[in-house]
């Protein structure tokens, strides 16, 4: 008997972005179906519209449950909560297409956690928009630990030449730097720690990055930042038997990264790990949600506002985050 292939919830993003267009050319792409079963949580008028424009020969047909879904090459399956209107405009800041974005996301959560689909795959929303609608949350990953009632996540992202897990990241920088602190430090490399055993590597060698230049070269730059917030956490690692190396100056922890010296970077705020993540491979980059109760994967791009609705978004990443999640759901391909 083989094993089942996983139920992937796509939730659709914001219908003003490339969202629609990114799943619907994903989904044109029979590979897909022969890792998971994909359903897209959206508008289906709206994925309609955004197959057309990407000359995606596929029909999407609306179901009311995962029990309707047919799973089939050339079809997508969306539970259509018919919440845009057929004139959205493409490219817009809307309050309407934020509140649908975050509704989305709860209906694929509630599949979630009652079993029903094995893991979450995002389109972008647009931060703005999601405000507009009177949803406070800095973007998906807070907003998922609140669906599901998960008290602390990290960012991870994957790209094929590094991978990065976020110690913060919607935070303002002087925030950060007050918010790092060894409990917080250790409980993120552990979850890195988790997630890279799960995707096959044995014994993960973790490079946690420093917060002042050079490390702190000893004193001379910071006020003992690394000493006080970084390396009690390493050493509480390391006697676990964790192999967590550190604190290593960024500006050459990336690097050292890119050759294969290290299978995870732990980055202290969000720009030390985006900019190099985004520098090295951004076109196959996913972003996942750690620690949740559920596999959670997203592209690594936002709404692109200004190419929406022209047909000439790039679907690369959303394929690759298909792909990592179905790795790592709890059903495996056969």
């Amino acid at each position: 008997m083989s094993t089942p292939l996983p139920v992937i919830a796509i939730t659709m993003g914001d219908g003003a972005g490339i969202g629609p267009e990114v799943v619907a050319g994903a989904l044109a792409e029979a590979t897909v179906y022969e890792r998971c079963r994909p359903l897209v949580i959206g508008d289906a008028g709206r994925l309609r519209q955004a197959a057309a424009l990407m000359n995606a020969e596929v029909e999407v047909v609306a179901v009311g449950s995962i029990a309707e879904a047919s799973f089939t090459r050339g079809r997508i399956d969306v539970i259509d909560l018919g919440l845009l209107p057929e004139d959205l405009a493409w490219g817009k800041l809307s309050a309407t297409a934020g509140d649908a974005a975050y509704q989305y996301i709860r209906v694929a959560s509630e599949l979630a956690l009652a079993g029903e689909a094995h893991a979450i795959c995002t389109a972008p929303l647009n931060k703005e928009a999601l405000h507009a609608a009177g949803h406070l949350y800095p973007g998906h990953t807070e907003m998922l630990a609140a669906l599901t009632g998960t008290e602390e996540v990290s960012m991870m992202l994957s790209t094929p030449k590094v991978k990065v897990i976020h110690v913060t990241t919607h935070i303002g920088l002087i925030a950060a730097i007050a918010k790092i602190e060894p409990g917080l430090v250790e409980r993120t490399v552990r979850r890195g720690h988790t997630a890279i055993k799960a995707s096959g590597v044995a014994e993960p060698v973790i490079g946690v990055c420093a917060i002042n230049p050079h490390a702190g070269e000893n004193g001379l730059f910071g006020e003992g930042e690394e000493a006080e917030k970084i390396t009690p956490a390493i050493e509480r690692l390391q006697a676990d038997g964790i192999d967590a190396r550190g604190p290593l100056p960024a500006d050459t922890a990336f690097f050292l990264a890119g050759r294969g010296d290290y299978d995870l970077i732990v980055a202290m705020y969000h720009d030390q790990g985006h900019g190099p993540v985004k520098v090295l491979g951004i076109e196959a980059g996913v972003n996942i949600t750690v620690g949740l109760p559920v596999i959670r994967t997203s592209v690594d791009h936002g709404t692109a506002f200004d190419i929406a609705g022209t047909g000439t978004a790039e679907v690369g990443s959303m394929i690759e985050a298909l792909r990592q999640a179905a790795d790592l759901a709890p059903i495996s391909v056969s």
